[in-house]
């Protein structure tokens, strides 16, 4: 774990918060996966969720789910041992499938359409009631109001809590996680069909805004939430996207568990590796070694150039230092200098230089392989 820390890439405006971001960005994957025997890790198993209020130094691991959508006012805000339906269908009228218009000339037509509605609805939640389910999750609708206000009133005589407007794209992630299956019509509401949890709460997360929090699942997928807090919306969402490449990289971390030196050392050690592989040869072969050699060579200066330091003598240092030998010289961007990079902590995963040089390779093969471009234009 502490050698993983000293890799998950932190962004501007976060970077200070590398100690709690980063062990937190391992906990998630370790929580998911055996790391005896695990090869990859699939992402979509955490969800990340960032949420304004608070601090960066609020954000958590939670075992569980955790919905930024808010809990309907039915008065209830926190139930335990909680049986969960998360369900496709919409607790309203129904609609036609074309647009039409009914005319009423009387008060008994207009009290009868009331009757129905209400009994319509009323059914549709004693069905609900009858399952056992007293969290209710209601995927979001465009066609209809998923959840109008007589469904409403009628949930919360029955202490239901709900939630609603779930995306679509959050239902696999919600049903694997709950152990639950997503009910499509009011006559599969069965409590073979529930999820089960050990607690459902409505908790606050600062700024007046509010996220519903699922613990305790008991089902057995191995899933978790990592619930992103920040003072402002630019702030959270930027802690976001560095626990995402704090996740990528312990990825690349479960598939190949060798880290090298970062800095640009291992590309200046194998430009100056191949370059002398390259004087040991003739013809062709000899000029097309030397020119990949070469080419390494763009990382180093591109590094240097990133942070604001002169490329060509720093890169002509970096290749000196690596002839007299010291192979784990880098490039030290906090101190602007050529230092033994391994002593900085600064590492990277194997896999990355693997898969860079072998895409851009495979890239220069394809381009090659063109004998001519066929101008479609007129």
């Amino acid at each position: 774990s502490s050698g993983i820390n000293a890799e998950c890439p932190l962004r501007p405006g976060v970077s200070q918060y590398s100690g709690l971001l980063a062990p937190l960005s391992v906990q998630a994957i370790m929580n998911i996966i055996d790391p005896e025997t695990a090869t990859n890790v699939n992402l979509k198993d955490i969800r990340v969720v960032a949420k304004v209020g608070g601090t960066v130094e609020d954000t958590r691991l939670v075992n569980g789910i955790v919905l930024t959508q808010r809990a309907q006012a039915t008065g209830v805000h926190r139930v335990e041992r909680a049986k969960v339906a998360l369900i496709q269908f919409c607790l309203s009228p129904p609609k036609s499938d074309m647009d039409s218009q009914v005319v009423i000339s009387d008060y008994t037509q207009m009290d009868r359409i009331l009757r129905e509605e209400r009994a319509y609805i009323l059914d549709l939640c004693k069905k609900i009631k009858k399952s056992g389910a007293n969290v209710l999750l209601i995927q979001k609708s465009i066609l209809r109001d998923a959840l109008n206000d007589m469904a409403l009133h009628f949930l919360t005589k029955m202490k239901v809590l709900v939630v609603k407007d779930i995306e679509r794209d959050e239902i696999d992630f919600v049903s694997r996680t709950l152990g639950c299956r997503p009910i499509a019509t009011a006559d599969h509401m069965l409590p073979e069909h529930l999820g089960q949890a050990d607690l459902v709460e409505e908790i606050h997360v600062g700024g007046g805004n509010k996220v519903v929090s699922i613990t305790g699942c008991q089902s057995n997928a191995k899933t978790c939430s990592i619930l992103v807090q920040g003072s402002n919306k630019l702030l959270a969402d930027e802690a976001e996207r560095s626990i995402h490449d704090a996740l990528c990289v312990i990825r690349c971390l479960v598939k190949n568990k060798n880290m090298i030196a970062g800095g640009g050392a291992p590309e200046i050690e194998l430009s100056i590796q191949l370059a002398q592989y390259a004087a040991t040869l003739s013809g062709v072969e000899s000029h097309c070694i030397k020119a990949f050699a070469d080419a390494l060579e763009i990382i180093p200066f591109t590094l240097a150039e990133n942070a604001g330091l002169p490329p060509i003598n720093i890169v002509t240092e970096l290749r000196n230092r690596h002839a007299q030998g010291e192979a784990m010289a880098g490039i030290n961007v906090k101190k602007c200098c050529i230092t033994n990079i391994t002593e900085e902590n600064v590492l990277q995963p194997l896999l990355v230089s693997i898969s860079a040089i072998t895409l851009a390779s495979e890239t220069v093969r394809s381009i090659l392989k063109i004998d001519d471009i066929v101008n479609t234009s007129r």
